[in-house]
């Protein structure tokens, strides 16, 4: 790209955003056109866009939503002779004054690379340890890194030639994309800037037991993807999932079975939240929420990585069966 006004488009995704809908295409300026697609909303939402003036894409409710579905539909909609870059950003967030200008210029002056993302905030963190959470999860250092999240500004060419996201991944989708961008030769960067501000609403153990689950469920299908060398891509954090949340406690109850005394072995995970709470202060709350829920996670991931391995195996075996 040498154009110093590069042409930027966007694509917002959502289901039921409400407030949160109303506030991300406000937040748009700069961006034209505006491509809102729709997974199944109820309350509105679509109404809304096209009041606003947003291109609207309603996703077909016969097939499975997911994250990627819907962006790859908002960016199979961009006309491609009028469109440079592009910001995708979910609907439960707004985009930083100032961002799409700071973005757009270092992609501008760095031809090599295919997406800016910047910082994502929790919008309320004191509303709940959940959305504290969040808020650490978002704070990743700047500079050239091998993923990104949801809400990037992409140039088009690239994610066209890389084949746009994977529709049949439930999550990290992201990341998967940028593992076949870099192999084509781009980089992702990380700028230090603000970029989005996110509304996550988590209020309940269960919503992020949940979201935690998927995440693990994204290493599972992410490593059987990517996982061979050398890109090795979440092939180290499926098998911590896999030791910590499923191995480690099996053998610990077996051991017990046999002798009582095994059982004090359970004692390895507060110390393993001890080591991991160190890393960011002793001294600090959030550093052992982070530490406590780090590691009660892992119990999550594993689910998740079981459930993605169990699926496969029965689709396998249901292929094995029809073949046969």
């Amino acid at each position: 790209m040498t154009s110093a006004h590069p042409r930027i488009a966007a694509v917002v995704i959502g289901r039921n955003e409400g407030a949160r809908l109303r506030a991300c295409l406000a937040s748009l300026e700069g961006a034209s056109p505006v491509i809102y697609v729709d997974s199944g909303s109820t309350d509105g939402s679509d109404a809304h866009a096209r009041s606003t003036g947003a291109r609207v894409i309603d996703l077909d409710t016969t097939r499975p939503f997911t994250a990627a579905r819907a962006r790859n539909a908002g960016l199979a909609a961009l006309n491609r002779s009028e469109t440079d870059l592009v910001q995708l950003v979910d609907g439960d967030c707004t985009v930083e004054p100032g961002w799409l200008a700071t973005a757009s210029a270092y992609l501008n002056a760095h031809p090599d690379t295919a997406i800016a993302c910047g910082r994502r905030r929790e919008d309320h963190p004191e509303a709940s340890l959940y959305n504290r959470l969040c808020d650490i999860e978002w704070n990743t250092p700047p500079g050239d890194t091998r993923a990104c999240g949801g809400d990037i500004l992409a140039r088009l060419s690239a994610l066209d030639a890389a084949g746009l996201y994977r529709d049949d991944l439930i999550a990290g989708e992201e990341p998967e994309l940028c593992v076949r961008l870099r192999r084509q030769g781009w980089k992702i960067h990380r700028l230090d800037a603000p970029m989005t501000r996110h509304d996550a609403r988590m209020t309940r153990l269960g919503q992020w037991w949940k979201r935690t689950r998927r995440a693990g469920h994204a290493f599972a299908e992410g490593a059987h993807l990517h996982g061979a060398p050398p890109e090795r891509h979440w092939v180290a954090e499926t098998r911590c999932a896999l030791l910590w949340g499923a191995a480690l406690p099996l053998a610990i109850l077996i051991a017990g079975l046999i002798h009582p005394a095994a059982l004090l072995l359970t004692l390895i995970y507060p110390l393993q939240v001890a080591r991991l709470a160190a890393r960011r202060g002793l001294t600090s709350r959030a550093a052992w929420e982070w530490a406590a829920f780090t590691v009660l996670g892992k119990f999550a991931e594993a689910q998740g990585a079981l459930q993605f391995h169990a699926s496969r195996l029965l689709r396998r075996r249901a292929t094995l069966i029809e073949y046969r």
